[in-house]
């Protein structure tokens, strides 16, 4: 597994006082996460804003369309030259894809997929879209369309998001192996999974979710969008409360849970609800929020900052953990502004979330890597969440969200540039 960042040479893994060494087998393959998905092909077409409103489709939202006035839209499109990409999509697909980019490691996808695959369609596109290091050997096999997600981009770049759901909500319990989540360092679902409780998808995500907790893998989640948020806000505040670990969304999905619209406050009160929360803000940067124990807190080397909380960011170089494995639990918070203020032309915001959600989730699974192979370390005297602390997840989600807003693709292209005016000589070692 790469792990994350840059590192300077004398903080390279692993390491002990007498230099490097490695410990025992190495365990690249059995350190992997997975993730249940609507699997789905994004499409690309630039509309007006009228053209939204004849089509009765909320601009900025995410809703279900008719299958056959997806296929009506889409011939429309093709004929009129209006399409401007097809991507491989789906919010845990992009992280999933994002994470195995990141970490050059194995990631596992759930979910369904069309049984004939012929060169050139949808499911096809798919796949050769995605990173080979997420492993589709235990998706089910389906006979229909694979999902679609006509994504219409407005004159002042807005997306808004037209589903046509296809085969995408068909995933039976059978399909939902609990041996794989069993061994897996998380579980990643997100909030339109649930959207419906008639679908088989639905009860496979529950089901999905004891295993996770029945054998302790942390259960990330991610709110996907406002609008499913706000119709029933009290089911996933009591679902959240229940079932996650770790909660990610924008800053308009945490207003939605939780009625708060400052960023800090919503997090702050969100760790009420899980042990760890990410929330991005625009063009305002992201959120990260935890706990950590109080004698394994660390004070921040960086100039303190007050906003809604005061002097909030004294404990950032502090590294999360879980709620319950803390026994004197605190709150720790930390923010940071956009990469380099954010890309001079932002070409695409979808997927900027799922990017920053992908190096939260590489950061974890680094934790439980150098657990396997230097198990004496230090580093895993006391049982953490994360490998780094939250202020350098921050930083590298940060950066992983840039590399996505100045694209087109919704999906990491390649591994990180490297620009050392970006790194600190400690950048990694908190």
């Amino acid at each position: 597994m790469k792990f994350p960042g840059r590192r300077k040479s004398k903080h390279y893994f692993p390491v002990n006082d007498q230099g490097r060494v490695s410990f025992g087998e190495n365990h690249d393959d059995s350190v992997y996460i997975v993730g249940i998905d609507q699997l789905l092909v994004d499409i690309e077409i630039e509309v007006s804003d009228e053209y939204l409103k004849d089509h009765n489709i909320p601009k900025g939202e995410s809703v279900i369309l008719d299958n056959e006035l997806v296929e009506e839209i889409y011939q429309d499109a093709k004929k009129n030259d209006l399409i401007k990409g097809e991507y491989a999509g789906g919010a845990v697909g992009n992280t999933l894809h994002n994470y195995s980019v990141l970490s050059d490691s194995r990631s596992i996808a759930l979910g369904t997929i069309c049984e004939n695959i012929k060169v050139g369609d949808y499911a096809f596109n798919y796949i050769s879209n995605t990173s080979s290091k997420v492993d589709f050997r235990h998706l089910q096999p389906c006979q229909g369309h694979m999902g679609r997600a006509i994504c219409f981009i407005s004159p002042d770049k807005e997306r808004t998001f037209g589903i046509g759901k296809g085969i995408m909500n068909d995933l039976e319990v059978e399909y939902v192996p609990e041996g794989i989540i069993k061994d897996s360092s998380a579980l990643l679902v997100t909030a339109f999974l649930l959207r419906d409780e008639s679908t088989k998808l639905y009860q496979s995500t529950l089901k999905a979710i004891e295993y996770a907790k029945r054998y302790d893998v942390p259960v990330v989640f991610a709110l996907g969008t406002s609008s499913v948020i706000e119709d029933r806000s009290e089911f996933f505040r009591n679902f959240i409360k229940e079932n996650v670990n770790v909660l990610a969304m924008n800053l308009d999905e945490a207003n939605a849970l939780m009625d708060i619209s400052d960023p800090l406050l919503a997090g702050e009160k969100i760790l009420d609800l899980c042990d760890l929360s990410l929330i991005t803000h625009g063009d305002r940067g992201l959120y990260v929020c935890g706990w950590v124990d109080e004698h394994l807190k660390r004070e921040t080397k960086d100039m303190l900052h007050s906003k809604s909380i005061a002097e909030y960011n004294l404990y950032e170089y502090s590294r999360a953990q879980l709620k319950k494995d803390c026994k004197r639990p605190m709150k720790i918070y930390t923010h940071i502004n956009p990469f380099m203020g954010g890309p001079v032309k932002i070409e695409n915001t979808n997927g900027a979330g799922d990017a920053a959600l992908s190096a939260l989730l590489h950061d974890m699974s680094a934790n439980l890597y150098h657990k396997f192979e230097v198990p004496n370390s230090t580093k895993h005297v006391d049982k953490f969440l994360t490998y780094s602390s939250i202020h350098q997840i921050c930083k590298y989600a940060n950066r992983c969200s840039y590399e996505v807003l100045k694209q087109r693709s919704p999906r990491l292209l390649r591994g990180l540039p490297i620009k050392e005016e970006s790194l600190e000589e400690s950048y990694w070692s908190l």
